[in-house]
């Protein structure tokens, strides 16, 4: 099929893009990398009558390192996160992540803003933004706030924009030197979403987990936030029992839907065997 009759804007600042959401109210649906709207589109599943293209606003583009701090353009594609020496050094699970998404070609277009605001239980980002302790600068016609990633999302595609805002940045408070972290996807071929997928971000100190964030994702209506299997880490050697502990705890929150991917117990049982490769990868990274 092809996508319903709509009107297309190109703004060239976040206060435009802004003022045309605040117009159109839910007419209207923002445009970043378009691998996620699009689609919908052509199945009528989205039938805006306004898109505005968010593409040509340059503030919403680059990657920079103040400090403790990194921050990244709404815009920044895949691509150039998997490129980028800043990340890499200072962030390198997002570099993980992307080469996990789907396949070049989308990653040459795909923006981590639309991956990550989309509300989408499939994308990978929001997990490892939670798993980072990510915020999400937010600007509307009333200004700028921020919201962690781990309060944003509130179910299926629904998170905490108010209408007429646009995610302009992520910020990312760089992790402590050393630190070990791990991305593992399980999926049915390439391009596909994750069958289930988990995220960990730990230190290490003489030898035993001193701090560890697990999330996990498309294993829920939303990415899930482990805080008690992180807990049942810590202070362990990622010995058996302590992996078995974080598994089942993380467990008894996974929620998949039954789908082509699988039915709901095969989703939750993987869950458990990706988070626990996680994990396994993530010390040894720390302890190295």
């Amino acid at each position: 099929m092809i996508p319903g009759q709509f009107t297309y804007h190109r703004p060239s600042s976040v206060a435009e893009a802004s003022s045309l959401l605040s117009q159109f109210g839910d007419e209207a649906r923002v445009l970043a990398g378009g691998h996620s709207l699009i689609p919908m589109m052509k199945l009528r599943m989205a039938t805006p009558q306004h898109l505005i293209d968010i593409g040509a606003i340059a503030e919403l583009k680059g990657i920079k390192r103040d400090g403790k701090l990194v921050t990244i353009g709404a815009m920044t594609t895949q691509a150039e996160i998997i490129r980028s020496d800043v990340l890499a050094e200072a962030v390198p699970i997002l570099r993980e992540a992307s080469g996990l998404i789907a396949d070049p070609q989308v990653r040459y277009m795909g923006t981590l803003g639309g991956n990550v605001a989309n509300g989408d239980p499939g994308n990978d980002m929001p997990a490892v933004m939670m798993a980072v302790g990510a915020s999400y600068r937010l600007d509307g016609a009333s200004g700028s706030r921020r919201v962690a990633a781990r309060e944003f999302y509130e179910g299926a595609y629904a998170t905490a924009l108010e209408p007429g805002e646009i995610v302009h940045s992520i910020e990312i408070p760089v992790p402590q030197l050393g630190h070990g972290y791990a991305y593992e996807k399980l999926k049915r071929k390439i391009g596909d979403y994750a069958t289930a997928a988990a995220a960990v971000v730990m230190t290490v100190s003489r030898g035993k987990v001193a701090s560890c964030t697990i999330a996990l994702t498309n294993l829920a209506d939303t990415a899930l936030l482990c805080t008690e299997a992180s807990r049942a880490i810590v202070g362990s050697t990622i010995d058996s029992s302590a992996v078995v502990a974080a598994a089942q705890s993380a467990g008894q929150l996974m929620q998949p839907a039954e789908d082509g991917r699988g039915p709901a117990e095969y989703r939750a049982s993987v869950g458990a065997v990706v988070l626990v490769r996680a994990l396994q990868r993530a010390y040894a990274r720390a302890n190295h």
